[in-house]
């Protein structure tokens, strides 16, 4: 699930760039469209993380 919408973020990301931004610029594009799955990706193991350490604590 987590790679799945990192992957979505990334196409949306690169949509964004191209047509709302109007980015050329290829590099440009790749860099912000992959820090922003990147991000998402991070944030959504912390998020996992924390449920997790949340359900140890409760269970002990």
């Amino acid at each position: 699930m987590q790679e799945i919408l990192t992957f979505v973020t990334y196409l949306i990301v690169w949509l964004v760039c191209s047509y709302v931004l109007k980015v050329e610029n290829g590099l440009a594009k790749l860099l912000i469209s992959l820090t922003a799955a990147v991000l998402v990706y991070v944030l959504i193991g912390m998020m996992y993380s924390k449920r997790e350490n949340k359900r140890g604590k409760d269970n002990d």
